[in-house]
């Protein structure tokens, strides 16, 4: 059943031909283990970077905490064409720099969609700048790009540089006079 090698020699070469066989294997797998630690390495970055962006796009996001109407135009009509927004940072948030979000409007004239600039937006009280850095900062956004008449709604979304949209949908009421100015 068993061969029995009686030369030297043979046997010396067997054994080192299955050493060879077996660093080559012990490489391989070295090698094929870098790739996976490498590859697990990577993904393990990118899933962290996901992670991170996704919650900024539910957390960065404004608060809409007042809004106010306002009929600035005196032409006998009664139409809101100025929105005042007072909004802060919701909680959990990072600085949201206001500059960088766009606000989406819709309403029965059509929609439109805007970047807002410094001239949208003004400091509250003792809060300055276009930036939301803390949990008690207060800004304006004013906007006059929408007209509302008697009775009509609009939909604003603010949407942060994140990617994070906070809606607000306001309604005129169903009466106001020429120059009021009304709560939404």
């Amino acid at each position: 059943m068993f061969e029995r090698i009686t030369e030297d020699e043979e046997r010396g070469q067997v054994g080192i031909g299955t050493l060879i066989v077996f660093i080559a294997m012990v490489l391989v797998a070295a090698i094929a283990a870098g790739v996976l630690i490498n590859t697990a390495g990577f993904l393990q970055e990118q899933s962290e970077a996901t992670g991170e962006e996704s919650t900024q796009q539910v957390t960065d996001r404004v608060q809409v905490i007042g809004t106010v109407g306002e009929d600035t135009d005196t032409n006998g009509t009664s139409d809101l064409n100025t929105f005042n927004f007072t909004v802060t940072k919701s909680p959990g948030s990072s600085e949201i720099e206001l500059t960088d979000a766009t606000v989406q409007i819709i309403h029965p004239g059509g929609s439109s969609t805007t970047a807002l600039t410094q001239d949208d937006i003004h400091g509250v009280g003792d809060n300055s700048g276009t930036a939301l850095t803390s949990d008690n900062d207060r800004l304006k956004i004013q906007l006059g790009t929408a007209v509302l008449e008697e009775g009509e709604d609009a939909t604003f979304h603010f949407t942060t540089a994140s990617g994070a949209t906070t809606t607000v949908t306001v309604r005129a009421p169903d009466s106001f006079d020429d120059g009021d100015t009304v709560f939404l």
